[in-house]
């Protein structure tokens, strides 16, 4: 783990509490030494919640050290189930207590408890925030769905006569980018198509609408980096294929809508023949002809990044100098798209790097994060920003 000033993303306990956060009737408790309680500030301060986020801490001191420290676990997780009443009990520890070794996930598994529990081995030191939510959001998926897988024999399920075609929404979460107005608009989109929405997770769920994923036809991944895996998994063991494009852009958008239309066989034409773009109207206006050429560096989450590379290059004709991510999990993918448009990507979660390599191609426009923002602001080169990290 490197020490730094600024992070695209926190230890991987922080994507842990993002799910819980997202969800309603669970609970998340955390073995971590008092003053790891920051979480509170970032959902208060940064999404504004109107409460605490459900997460409750052992808040361990140095006295405590020299005790049997499973026994503040033990309490904590009683306490935080006679308190709260969830559905479901996640149970971890922060980067600091994963040192103690004291595995809280196993001592709760073991306690008996009337709720769920789902333990949380998430390594601080080798991974980070993102890919702890997508584990997260994978192990629930797959600890409440394993009971439903069919059998090999099974007849394959047949859809009511009659009935619309319904998929899942999987992926957004607290404290993502615009994560509430993308479901809105994505299930705008769908009923366009004649598509309805059955299950969007884990943003506003339960634990129990989670048992009625596998009713849907298909699930929609809207950010692979969080729902990739529990996308992958529904799709080898209830058969449910995964709209796999993200609809950011006209072109991205229309291929969405003919995805969907394959799976949920329908007719994308008339949605298709439907929807209003303004493409046209800027590719005749002032703007286009000033900003046509336009050399643009962009750096941002893998997809937010992948989606402005396209939408940049094919529909607002500025030429992309630099592609790049933090999210390491997808740097195949980004890779792939730098060789594309003939560029080196640039696969880091340093900051200082991207400045580096900003600095170095002297870009006319930056598309990024709110670091990429202070970092265009130091460079003197305007900036919007397509992405937020976490901290």
């Amino acid at each position: 783990m490197q020490l730094t000033l600024w992070t695209y993303e926190g230890p991987t306990h922080m994507g842990a509490i993002r799910v819980a956060a997202s969800m309603r009737g669970v609970h998340c408790v955390l073995h971590a030494p008092q003053g790891d309680s920051y979480a509170d500030l970032l959902f208060t301060m940064i999404e504004r919640r109107a409460e605490r986020p459900p997460v409750s801490y052992t808040s361990f001191q140095a006295r405590d050290l020299g005790l049997d420290t499973a026994d503040l676990v033990k309490e904590a997780v009683r306490a935080a189930q006679e308190r709260f009443h969830p559905d479901l009990l996640m149970v971890g520890e922060s980067c600091t207590a994963e040192l103690i070794q004291d595995q809280p996930g196993a001592l709760a598994r073991g306690m008996g408890l009337a709720v769920p529990v789902l333990p949380l081995d998430l390594p601080s030191y080798s991974r980070k925030e993102t890919w702890g939510a997508s584990e997260t959001f994978y192990g629930l998926v797959r600890a409440l769905l394993r009971p439903l897988v069919p059998q090999p024999d099974a007849r394959p399920r047949e859809a009511p006569a009659g009935r619309r075609p319904v998929a899942n929404l999987l992926g957004p979460t607290s404290l993502g980018f615009r994560c509430r107005d993308d479901v809105a608009s994505v299930t705008r989109l769908l009923a366009s198509v004649g598509v309805d929405v059955a299950v969007t997770a884990p943003l506003g769920a339960r634990p129990r609408d989670l048992l009625r994923i596998p009713e849907a036809d298909f699930n929609v991944c809207l950010y692979p980096e969080v729902a990739g895996p529990a996308g992958e998994w529904l799709e080898r063991m209830f058969a449910q294929p995964c709209v796999k494009t993200v609809p950011i852009g006209v072109g991205a958008t229309q291929d969405f809508v003919r995805e969907v239309a394959e799976l949920a066989g329908v007719d994308p034409a008339p949605a298709l023949d439907a929807a209003a773009s303004r493409l046209p109207w800027y590719s005749r206006s002032i703007d286009s002809t000033y900003l046509t050429g336009k050399r643009v560096f962009i750096f941002a989450d893998a997809t937010h990044a992948l989606c402005a590379a396209r939408v940049a290059r094919e529909e607002l004709g500025f030429e992309v100098v630099g592609l790049g991510t933090y999210s390491r999990e997808y740097a195949r993918e980004v890779r792939a798209a730098a060789r594309e448009l003939g560029v080196e990507p640039l696969i880091t979660d340093d900051y200082l790097e991207v400045e580096a390599r900003a600095q170095e191609l002297h870009p006319e426009l930056i598309l990024g994060t709110q670091m990429e923002r202070h970092i265009a602001k130091r460079l003197g080169v305007p900036c919007a920003v397509i992405s937020a990290p976490m901290h």
